[in-house]
């Protein structure tokens, strides 16, 4: 899996750069979170722009990349649905646990405002 690693305002932000996340692409992923969380950036922002598919396995590591995010006191956040990776979120009801946004600058504001109930 191809993905590019920035920083912002204390936030790392992981743009996959691929059109497919499957089985072979989830440990990558969840890799890459990892060492994100490692080096000191809990927060979290998952840019999936250029994503038109995602398998169970590819979103079985996002879901683990949130509770390791969130274990470590941060959050994971995800922008940037094309409509079938949108489709995938409602069918497995996963937009219920993670908080989606349309672009980076959206999530990335979403870390300096109080959580919502």
């Amino acid at each position: 899996m191809d993905y590019l690693v920035s920083h912002k305002k204390s936030i790392s932000i992981i743009s996959i750069k691929s059109e497919r996340g499957t089985v072979k692409d989830a440990s990558a992923v969840k890799d890459a979170i990892d060492k994100e969380i490692e080096a000191g950036f809990p927060n979290i922002v998952i840019d999936m722009h250029e994503l038109t598919f995602v398998d169970s396995n590819f979103l079985g590591s996002l879901v683990t990349g949130l509770k390791h995010a969130i274990k470590a006191g941060g959050d994971l956040r995800l922008v940037g649905f094309q409509q079938p990776v949108k489709t995938m979120f409602e069918l497995t009801r996963l937009y219920n646990i993670f908080r989606i946004y349309e672009d980076q600058n959206e999530a990335i504001e979403s870390f300096s405002k109080p959580e919502e109930d």
